[in-house]
């Protein structure tokens, strides 16, 4: 543990936390980080995890005014249904080897940079054609928990695409829902994580830090820019960092 080391992990939480406000997406950000740093993927990821929660729940606090039910369900019921399967997600983890996740990251990864790319064309493509019920969006809600609670990387993207193409929301509109359900996936997964001594703390506490700064200023300036610019950011961060991890993984 050295200056360079804080300073990576602490940049990378700022960084992360700003991405959660703005689009989601933050463990783009920090996983690599901590890889970098020497933690093995799956105990980087919930370090990440935990590390990130704190900026998500700024964030959600920035945001709490405009907070709404999604297609007539409440904003306690999607949250208690995102907290029970978080937990199962994280404990999935728990129970995966490293080396199968090492695997499993970068395809991961590329799910939810392909949300993010299809899902407005995929949704308005739905929505011309079907109606979508209350009860497909609470089974959708238990699945983006368990994908929370298991990696949560994109999981604010996805959430975003899910909820655009099964309630035919716009994205702006759900900033306030999409970073409070990512924050309750993170806190799920934050005690079955922390039960199972998953998180290295000297890497996890810095950047725990840097992610209550980004979560806020991503906040304050998510309300200020534009849509496509926040989209256009996220996908060069999430693309760049799915081929690195793919590189990783099948380079050889």
């Amino acid at each position: 543990m050295d200056f360079f080391s804080i300073a990576l992990a602490a940049g990378a939480g700022v960084l992360g936390g700003a991405m959660n406000a703005l689009a989601g997406g933050g463990t783009f950000a920090t996983l690599p980080a901590l890889i970098a740093l020497g933690l093995p993927a799956n105990i980087a990821n919930a370090t990440s995890n935990v590390a990130l929660l704190p900026g998500a729940g700024t964030s959600a606090w920035a945001y709490r005014d405009e907070l709404a039910p999604v297609a007539g369900l409440s904003v306690r019921l999607l949250a208690a249904i995102t907290f029970a399967f978080g937990l199962v997600g994280s404990l999935l983890l728990v129970l995966t080897p490293t080396a199968v996740f090492d695997l499993l990251i970068p395809w991961l990864l590329l799910f939810a940079f392909a949300v993010m790319v299809f899902g407005k064309s995929a949704a308005d493509w739905l929505h011309a054609r079907v109606t979508i019920g209350r009860p497909t969006l609470l089974i959708t809600q238990a699945f983006l928990g368990i994908y929370g609670g298991y990696f949560g990387g994109g999981v604010g993207l996805i959430t975003t695409a899910v909820y655009g193409l099964l309630a035919n929301i716009r994205p702006r509109e759900l900033f306030a829902i999409r970073t409070l359900m990512l924050a309750v996936a993170n806190f799920a997964a934050a005690f079955i994580f922390i039960g199972f001594a998953m998180v290295w703390w000297w890497a996890c506490l810095p950047m725990l830090i840097g992610s209550i700064l980004g979560g806020w200023l991503g906040a304050v300036i998510g309300k200020k820019l534009s849509p496509g610019m926040v989209r256009a950011w996220t996908l060069l961060v999430t693309g760049a960092t799915t081929l690195v991890f793919f590189v990783r993984a099948y380079g050889g």
